[in-house]
């Protein structure tokens, strides 16, 4: 069977080799309860975070690029995953956070399908999917935190070696922020959209042209988040501009031009979460 799950569309039979995302079923490399998604996602217990193997995306600075070179992980079944959804709801997680399944997406499904939590099911997606594949999985996410991280094809190519990741990322976006907006009366999310838009070094622009697709796309109360956590990870050897952390100067001109544009809810983050310590630690 030809995997065209993502958008890289790769061919590859999965069931004998790894496509293009590095892998060919279920792998998870850690899953716990994950203090530092943004405040309404962890909540006071923190967010039942699972990590999954693999990535068709492959941005040159991920800071989990072990993770998404599949170079860890362990192999599990669809079956075994919902027994982790179990355990993370019966340890207290807020939701249940799936980080990076767009590769697995019909499997994570599978496993949802095994076994839905009463918690809310949250998607964490790099946002470059397939429109199809997001409809497919909706019945069973409550939550979608998507990035949106590039508007220029120029920049994602140069980053990720995909030039169509907007024309993706755009479509798939427009599809999960159709989830009405909901939370709890103590401040907890339980359905809805939070769009991300991680701030680069020197790619202040983009993050303006970005933020006018979201103006002109974004439902209200849908919240955006604007991070500040690039840490120079990854493979950046042969990217000088991307060996810093972005300036205050930088990070300022994007909030304010959000700010200019009428965004009624956003998300911030401080210096500080550039730090490596933020990053976790695997188990597999």
């Amino acid at each position: 069977m030809q995997c065209t799950l993502c958008p890289v569309a790769c061919g590859a039979d999965r069931t004998k080799r790894a496509g293009r995302c590095g892998t060919q079923g279920l792998t998870v490399a850690k899953y716990y309860l994950h203090p530092y998604e943004e405040p309404p996602v962890s909540f006071r217990n923190g967010s039942g975070t699972v990590f999954f193997g693999g990535c068709a995306l492959k941005c040159v600075f991920c800071q989990n690029y072990e993770l998404s070179r599949a170079e860890r992980g362990k192999k599990i079944t669809p079956r075994e995953l919902a027994d982790i959804f179990r355990e993370l709801e019966e340890a207290g997680a807020e939701n249940i956070n799936l980080v990076t399944p767009d590769h697995v997406s019909d499997l994570v499904a599978e496993a949802l399908a095994i076994y839905k939590p009463a918690i809310p099911a949250v998607y964490n997606s790099s946002g470059y999917a397939k429109k199809e594949a997001i409809e497919r999985i909706a019945p069973f996410i409550d939550i979608w935190l998507p990035d949106l991280k590039f508007f220029s094809p120029d920049i994602s190519e140069r980053y990720t070696g995909r030039r169509d990741y907007f024309q993706y990322a755009s479509e798939a976006v427009a599809v999960m922020v159709q989830t009405p907006v909901a939370y709890r009366e103590d401040g907890k999310m339980l359905t809805g959209a939070i769009v991300r838009h991680l701030v680069m070094p020197a790619c202040t622009t983009d993050s303006l042209r970005v933020l006018d697709f979201l103006k002109e796309t974004l439902p209200e109360p849908v919240p955006l988040s604007l991070m500040r956590q690039y840490t120079p990870m990854g493979n950046v050897a042969e990217f000088p501009e991307l060996k810093r952390r972005v300036t205050a100067r930088e990070y300022r001109r994007v909030l304010d031009y959000a700010l200019s544009l009428g965004f009624s809810r956003i998300f911030t983050q401080e210096k500080d979460c550039a730090e490596e310590s933020f990053i976790p630690k695997w188990d597999w």
